[in-house]
């Protein structure tokens, strides 16, 4: 989150930010979360809390989105179209080249924010069954670069990596994963990637056959398409893919 919507977020809910870093404010906010979270479990309705803030999360993503492609589409009525010239020399019309060029772009943004999502929504979970996890950050004492890895939530000794898909087909990727897992093991934890949607193409599925050998031989986990919904409902105790779905029908039947 961007310092200036943390702010405005923290403000909302009375939380003071003259002189606080983002750290300090980031802290304020897990604090003012994890109360809320704990009084509602004591109370027996974490379930619907859960809920509630993935159907408010769901409804910022889809309206950020909308805003997002109408926005794109609207800078497209200026572009420059010559190269059509090239689609048309291909056999692709200027109509087909422009809903092309039209859906390559906004898929881009869908993509990004379903991958954004999906993740926050994991996260969601993982944080109401763990009050001191969270988002961490460590050092890279095997590489000199990054100076720092991610850990998307560290749950324990436990560092989950969570993906919505990984559909990359770029053989780097593995060198820069082994760096960062064996980090992950020389600061004592252990390095688990779990990725809802496994990609299709043949290339990819090779990267991925191989990073799941990769955390294997570090004694990591790995855990890819159903296996990974499975493991995220037994390590927090909530089924989010059912609560996914429960939004995504409320939302067919609302067309």
């Amino acid at each position: 989150m961007k310092k200036e919507k943390l702010v405005s977020y923290c403000k909302s809910i009375h939380i003071e930010t003259k002189k606080k870093t983002i750290k300090e404010l980031i802290e304020a906010v897990y604090s003012y979360e994890r109360e809320i979270i704990d009084k509602a479990i004591a109370d027996g309705n974490c379930l619907e809390l859960l809920k509630e803030k993935i159907n408010n999360l769901a409804n910022e993503y889809a309206s950020n989105l909308k805003v997002k492609i109408i926005d794109r589409k609207e800078e497209m009525k200026a572009d420059d179209n010559s190269h059509y010239l090239i689609y048309r020399v291909l056999g692709i019309s200027s109509t087909e080249g422009m809903l092309i060029d039209e859906y390559q772009n906004t898929g881009r943004f869908l993509y990004k924010y379903a991958g954004s999502f999906l993740e926050e929504a994991a996260t969601l979970c993982l944080f109401f069954s763990n009050s001191s996890g969270s988002k961490t950050l460590i050092k890279n004492t095997i590489g000199a670069k990054p100076k720092t890895f991610e850990i998307d939530f560290l749950n324990g000794k436990d560092a989950v990596e969570l993906k919505w898909r990984d559909a990359t087909t770029d053989g780097d990727h593995i060198t820069k994963e082994h760096t960062r897992v064996k980090a992950i093991q020389a600061h004592g934890y252990k390095p688990i990637r779990v990725m809802f949607y496994y990609p299709q193409r043949e290339q990819a599925i090779k990267i991925q056959e191989t990073l799941k050998t990769l955390y294997a031989g570090v004694s990591g986990e790995y855990y890819a398409g159903e296996d990974a919904w499975q493991y995220l409902q037994k390590t927090s105790g909530y089924d989010l893919k059912a609560i996914l779905m429960e939004i995504a029908d409320r939302r067919d039947n609302d067309k």
